[in-house]
């Protein structure tokens, strides 16, 4: 259970630092971005951090990130094509996060439900993540709001104003014939196997 000393807050303001700099910060370092006076207080939220599984300490003392929590180990490439030997080499340490989401603040994540976009590879189950506060332009798969109720297509601008296109030609094209919101972009699709 996490204590109130760590909040979702300090653990953003951890990961944008390790995504930033692909190291975790000293203990001036967690002072400064904090606001801490001293050092103590730095220590004292790296030993919750430490004993709550969050981070570790290397065989130097350093702080360094504890398994998925900041990321996960980049191992190499596969083909997709024709078969060729696979090697495993550790190439980086890649959070999910910092590969899906550019700017957590603005984004949040919706199940899907339905088939109207499955031409587009989006399918029933699947987690969308959508960005608020983007320009959407036509082609962009949106998130919206039309005639009270949410929907997501693809986006078509015309003369006459917006049209919501179906992935799936078992669905009519939308078109708004009052109240129409924008919620956001899709920015990517989550699928477990």
């Amino acid at each position: 259970m996490r204590t109130k000393e760590i909040t979702d807050d300090k653990l953003n303001a951890l990961r944008r630092f390790y995504r930033a700099n692909r190291r975790l910060p000293t203990y001036s370092e967690i002072c400064r971005i904090f606001g801490y006076s001293s050092k103590n207080a730095a220590f004292r939220l790296a030993k919750k951090l430490l004993e709550e599984g969050y981070i570790e300490k290397d065989a130097a003392g350093r702080l360094t990130p504890r398994g998925e929590r900041f990321g996960i180990p980049l191992v190499g490439y596969v083909q997709a094509g024709f078969p060729s030997p696979a090697e495993e080499e550790l190439v980086d340490t890649l959070s999910l996060d910092e590969y899906l989401i550019d700017k957590p603040e603005e984004s949040f994540l919706l199940k899907v439900s339905g088939d109207s976009m499955i031409d587009a590879g989006i399918f029933e189950g699947d987690m969308v993540i959508v960005k608020r506060g983007v320009r959407a332009k036509t082609g962009d798969i949106v998130l919206a709001c039309v005639d009270n109720e949410w929907t997501l297509k693809y986006l078509r601008s015309t003369a006459n104003g917006h049209e919501f296109i179906p992935a799936n030609p078992k669905y009519p094209v939308i078109r708004p014939e009052g109240e129409l919101t924008l919620g956001g972009v899709i920015k990517a699709v989550i699928r477990k196997y």
